[in-house]
C-alpha cells in the first residue's frame, strides 16, 4: 500500500500524551499550512477517544491560525459534560504554544426516532464519470494551470466532480457544485475512524462553490481564500471508503465572505451528513 494510500489511517494514528491529551502529526505532501480539514478530522477522532457507547451527531469549530505543517499538533480535550443522553466535548489545537483551532462536538445515545431527509441530486453516479487516469489524460489538460494542479495532486481522498466544466468557462453560475468522494483505501469498521475521514475530506472544496455565482474559483490569484468556521452533523450511518455524494450550494456572499452548505448522501440516496461553512473570499486585484 502506498504512504499517500495509507496516510488517512495515519492521520487518524494520534499520539495519547495524557488522559485527555493528544499529539497529531501532518503527512508530508509540500502543503504550505495544514489543510483545515486534517485538523478537524483529527480534534474529532480524538474527542471520540474521550466517549465511550455514543456516536458524534453533530460539531462546530472556528480555524483561529494557520498551522504549521513541520510542527506536531496538541490535541486538548475537554470533557464538558457526560449527561443520560449525550455527551459534550470541547477540543483546543495548539501549535507553538497558541490556539490554532477550536471545536465542540456533542454525542448522543442511539435512540429512535421521526425520519425524513431531502432527496438526493439527479446527477450521474461516480462509475459514469471520469476516473483518476481518465481525468488525467483526457480532461485535466483543458484546465487551467491552477485547477490542473489540485487534481492532480496526490492525496488520500478520491474525487470525481460532476460539474467540472465550470473552471473552463469562467461564467457566473448557479451556485451548485456536486462531487463524489471516497477514501482511496479500505477504511476499519470503527465508526469514528469513517466519521473522521468524512470530517477531513468535508473541508476539501466547500469554500469554491461560493465563487461560481461570480464566474470565480478559489485557484485564481486575485482571490485571497480561507476557511474561518465549520459545522458538520451526523443523521446516519455511512462508510467513507465507498462513493459519497457531497451536493454542495451557495446561499450567499458578503462582506468578503462565503457561506456555502454541503448534503451527504451515500450512493443508495441515504442523507448521511450536513456541512456548512464560511470562508474568506477576499478579492485582490494587486495580485497577478
Amino acid at each position: 500500500m502506498s504512504q499517500i494510500s495509507d496516510s488517512l489511517t495515519s492521520i487518524l494514528d494520534l499520539e495519547r500524551l495524557e488522559r485527555n491529551l493528544f499529539r497529531g502529526r501532518s503527512p508530508k505532501i509540500g502543503w504550505q499550512r495544514v489543510f483545515g480539514g486534517q485538523v478537524i478530522g483529527q480534534a474529532l477522532y480524538a474527542a471520540c477517544q474521550t466517549v465511550e457507547g455514543r456516536q458524534p451527531h453533530s460539531l462546530h469549530a472556528y480555524f483561529l491560525l494557520p498551522g504549521d505543517p513541520e510542527t506536531p499538533i496538541i490535541y486538548e480535550v475537554e470533557r464538558l459534560r457526560d449527561g443520560r443522553s449525550f455527551t459534550t466535548r470541547r477540543v483546543l489545537a495548539i501549535q507553538h504554544g497558541e490556539a490554532i483551532f477550536s471545536m465542540s462536538a456533542s454525542f448522543q445515545a442511539e435512540e429512535p426516532g421521526y425520519e425524513h431527509q431531502m432527496p438526493m441530486p439527479d446527477v450521474p453516479m461516480p462509475e459514469d464519470l471520469p476516473n483518476r487516469e481518465e481525468m488525467q489524460r483526457s480532461v485535466l489538460p483543458h484546465m487551467p494551470e491552477a485547477v490542473r494542479a489540485y487534481y492532480q495532486r496526490e492525496r488520500p481522498i478520491e474525487i470525481r466532480p460532476v460539474e467540472l466544466q465550470r473552471y473552463v468557462t469562467g461564467e457566473k453560475m448557479e451556485p451548485k457544485f456536486n462531487v463524489w468522494i471516497r477514501s482511496m483505501q479500505p477504511l476499519p469498521d470503527d465508526p469514528a475512524v469513517h466519521q473522521s475521514v468524512l470530517a477531513y475530506a468535508s473541508d476539501l472544496m466547500l469554500l469554491d462553490s461560493s465563487l461560481i455565482a461570480h464566474g470565480k474559483t478559489v485557484f485564481d490569484k486575485q482571490i485571497q481564500g480561507a476557511s474561518l468556521d465549520h459545522a458538520l452533523w451526523f443523521h446516519r450511518p455511512f462508510r467513507a471508503d465507498d462513493w459519497l455524494l457531497y451536493a454542495q450550494d451557495s446561499p450567499s456572499t458578503s462582506g468578503a465572505r462565503g457561506f456555502s452548505r454541503g448534503l451527504v448522501f451515500d450512493r443508495h440516496g441515504k442523507l448521511v451528513a450536513s456541512v456548512a461553512q464560511e470562508g474568506l473570499i477576499r478579492p485582490r486585484p494587486d495580485r497577478e
